[in-house]
């Protein structure tokens, strides 16, 4: 399935969970906390806005802040919350597509670079964002640590959440070869009900090292990496990894 096809109407309508799992406030609050100090009162530009769970509290933090976005329900879900006037959004390719303007800060949030499925179009992608900054620019990556120690010979899934009691279990499948995953999340609905509802979204995973020589590609350096958005460090044990790239001062 096509990315732009994945995160279509329906998808786009139960997205947002407001208050929980990446809207909770613990993790949303020092994600933009941090965004807001890199920016460093200069304009932003999410790649992959989505329907505006960073790009939103970052504006009202008086962070000027546009968007490129592929999925149009996304979008559509972000104006019911901001108009266009607010938060400018381009519809495209975040490897491809060019907003208007230079920019101090260019991010990309959960996981999202993953969803490009070729190492060629995430190269692209940091190309982009340079594109995009102003010398000394930063690029932002929030991104997951594949798992890939926790699997056995044989064994190709690893589950990474069990929260029975909740309704919800998520889990990997890996093909090694290829350096694809596959993510599948089950929901199940409170009660004595037999069914599930199931989502699937397939990525490419990337170790950090290899992000660090897509960013020399694209004429950046790294500046920081650590284990979350509040600064902890990043270890061989960390799950996830907030990396952020550099532009020269002059370029």
């Amino acid at each position: 399935m096509l990315q732009g096809e994945m995160w279509d109407a329906e998808v786009a309508q139960s997205y947002d969970s407001p208050g929980t799992g990446m809207f909770a406030p613990e993790v949303l609050g020092p994600t933009v906390d941090r965004l807001v100090e890199l920016a460093g009162g200069g304009r932003a530009l999410e790649f992959a806005i989505g329907t505006g769970r960073v790009a939103v509290p970052l504006a009202e933090r008086g962070i000027p802040v546009s968007g490129i976005e592929l999925s149009e329900p996304m979008i559509g879900q972000l104006r019911t919350k901001v108009d266009e006037a607010a938060i400018p959004v381009v519809v495209g390719d975040m490897a491809t597509a060019r907003a208007p303007g230079e920019f101090q800060l260019v991010y990309l949030v959960y996981n999202t670079i993953s969803n490009l499925l070729t190492q060629a179009e995430q190269v692209a992608c940091f190309r982009n964002a340079a594109r995009h900054l102003a010398p000394g620019g930063r690029f932002v990556v929030e991104l997951w640590v594949p798992e890939v120690r926790k699997l056995p010979p044989g064994q190709q899934a690893v589950v990474w959440e069990s929260a029975t009691a909740g309704g919800y279990i998520g889990l990997d499948t890996y093909d090694v070869l290829r350096q694809q995953v596959v993510s599948h999340h089950f929901h199940f609905d409170a009660g004595a009900g037999r069914e599930a509802r199931l989502f699937r979204s397939p990525h490419r995973y990337i170790w950090p090292s290899e992000l660090d020589l897509m960013a020399e590609l694209a004429g950046m350096t790294l500046e920081s990496r650590h284990a979350d958005w509040t600064g902890e460090e990043f270890t061989a044990e960390s799950r996830s990894h907030v990396s952020v790239y550099r532009t020269a001062d002059v370029l």
